[in-house]
């Protein structure tokens, strides 16, 4: 395949899950008009209307338990917007850094990690997707991680929303990738084939002291839009066309638990490695939950 080109996904329709409401759940999603109901949310989440959106804001908070003790700050009146509060920097020292070589991105929970075997990442039992397709039809970088590791972790709508650098890495290149919007929750993961590889994503390649480092910020339905720290908003407009950004001549330099960029609305990061790069921490499984900062690996060699 063409460096460039994207890789073949596998046949859109639902795969068996294990319940008839989760497939119930699965299937709606194919006849959701998911785009459109990402743009209004997205600019209901961009809404200043007071009273109206703190009132959202406090639903949200008791609905889905948000700790706001550990927020910077903890006064819901004082956010402006929903997407004010939903990317709302933590108080310091919320979120130490563990001592280790490599640390957990996000705040959410493990989905899946492992090894990466034939061009193939572990998605949920009984599914798999192609690294190529992951990383738009890129041959040549998805051969780079070719039996190397990833990890999948997963944000809900309570978690906290920055995204952070588990080691220190300089930018090389950003790829905006369009495509579709399904939900990216646990259900949905075990029953649409190749989800990581079909929703809209950014591909964000770095260069570490140990080797190339992409990580992946997964897009999904009712999430507005993603953005990076050098970049800003990268899909305002979703122009559905793959932009390639070259950061390879600029020093976007980023330190070990940097933020690097957030979502407005919630999804999934998707990290790759190469082979003898890192070994995960043991108490690591899927489903567990994680807190940016912790210790998610030790270097090899």
């Amino acid at each position: 395949m063409a460096r460039g080109t994207v890789a073949p996904l596998p046949p859109r329709s639902p795969a068996l899950s294990s319940s008839p409401l989760d497939r119930l759940a699965v299937a709606s999603q194919y006849l959701l008009p998911k785009k459109l109901l990402t743009q209004l949310a997205g600019r209901a989440a961009q809404a200043r209307l007071g009273d109206a959106t703190h009132a959202v804001i406090r639903r949200f908070v008791a609905r889905y338990g948000v700790d706001m003790s550990e927020a910077a700050n903890p006064d819901i009146t004082s956010y402006g917007t929903f997407n004010e509060f939903f990317t709302r920097p933590l108080r310091p020292g919320a979120r130490p850094l563990a001592e280790a070589d490599y640390i957990c991105p996000v705040d959410g929970a493990i989905s899946q990690f492992g090894a990466i075997e034939r061009d193939q990442i572990f998605q949920a039992k009984g599914h798999a997707y192609s690294t190529t397709a992951l990383l738009a039809g890129d041959t040549r970088l998805a051969a780079e991680f070719e039996h190397g590791q990833f990890a999948t972790l997963y944000l809900s709508p309570k978690d906290y929303h920055r995204i952070h650098m588990p080691c220190a890495g300089r930018l090389q290149r950003m790829v905006y990738v369009p495509g579709d919007l399904f939900s990216v929750n646990p259900v949905t993961a075990r029953g649409v084939p190749g989800l990581f590889a079909r929703n809209e994503r950014v591909v964000c390649l770095f260069d570490t002291a140990r080797g190339p480092l992409v990580l992946v910020l997964v897009g999904a339905t009712i999430v507005g839009s993603m953005a990076t720290v050098w970049h800003g908003v990268v899909n305002p407009s979703r122009p559905g066309e793959i932009q390639r950004h070259d950061y390879a001549g600029q020093a976007v330099e980023l330190d070990k638990g940097a933020e690097m960029g957030r979502f407005l609305l919630g999804s999934t990061v998707v990290l790759l490695w190469p082979n003898g790069t890192l070994r995960f921490n043991p108490d690591w499984a899927p489903a567990r939950a994680v807190r940016m900062g912790e210790a998610m690996g030790k270097a090899l060699g």
